[in-house]
């Protein structure tokens, strides 16, 4: 990730509806949500969540896809991934005790935690 593409999605990250957004597509992991079931957790109204989602789609942090009439949004690990990797590239100066977080990777429907 170079510093542009970081900035966006730092940007896109930096309101408090679309961190809670994606934190919520985070936490449900690759599945994703309906848009309408995010809009309802974060009691927004639907033109506010596209607005938000946009942000989030310019920055590549969320995709998005339809299932008939139902809009499935998910977040994207590999953006958030990468820019983990970015922020934290040169963590305590490469100290060997210290070193950049482990990838995100989460587990597929119906797998057992």
């Amino acid at each position: 990730m170079k510093t542009p593409e970081a900035l966006t999605a730092l940007s896109a990250l930096s309101h408090d509806s679309r961190l809670a957004a994606f934190r919520r597509l985070v936490q449900v992991g690759p599945e994703g949500l309906p848009v309408g079931e995010l809009r309802e957790h974060l009691d927004l109204p639907p033109a506010t969540l596209s607005a938000h989602l946009n942000v989030l789609r310019a920055a590549g942090l969320v995709e998005d896809q339809r299932e008939g009439r139902v809009i499935r949004v998910r977040a994207s690990y590999r953006q958030m991934n990468a820019l983990l990797a970015y922020l934290t590239e040169n963590c305590c100066a490469g100290a060997a005790d210290c070193g950049p977080a482990a990838s995100c990777k989460p587990r597929t429907s119906g797998a057992k935690p």
